[in-house]
């Protein structure tokens, strides 16, 4: 099965500490990038920047409005797409990434959503 992991955090906290404390706080972060990529059940990994669209068709029209949209002061920073056998081993491959390894994205709220995806296909390229 796979699972879609959406990593959270908080961009006031964030922006509230010097640069060089966050930046010091993302180097530590790649070796466990590293070792969540060796478990060999990542598909996607992907960081996402905060510039947000969200598409909705109203009285016939699509409408295209600027967002966030979550009601919380969290934001999603990140989404990787991984395969697993049940929650149980979903759990213990995103327990490998920085989110919840790094100490220091405590401070900025880092935390990790897991959803069972139940359909996925990837299809060929057309020629």
């Amino acid at each position: 099965m796979k699972y879609l992991c959406l990593g959270y955090f908080d961009p006031e906290k964030m922006d509230a500490r010097p640069k060089a404390e966050t930046d010091a706080v993302m180097r530590e972060c790649q070796p466990h990038l590293e070792e969540l990529y060796r478990s060999g059940q990542v598909i996607v990994d992907a960081g996402l920047t905060l510039e947000t669209k969200c598409l909705r068709r109203v009285d016939g029209k699509v409408r295209i409005t600027d967002g966030p949209f979550i009601e919380t002061r969290e934001m999603i920073g990140s989404a990787f797409l991984i395969e697993a056998q049940d929650m149980e081993e979903a759990i213990r491959v995103a327990s490998l990434h920085p989110t919840t390894q790094v100490s220091g994205g405590e401070q900025f709220g880092w935390g990790i959503e897991i959803r069972p995806i139940h359909y996925f296909e990837m299809s060929e390229p057309k020629i």
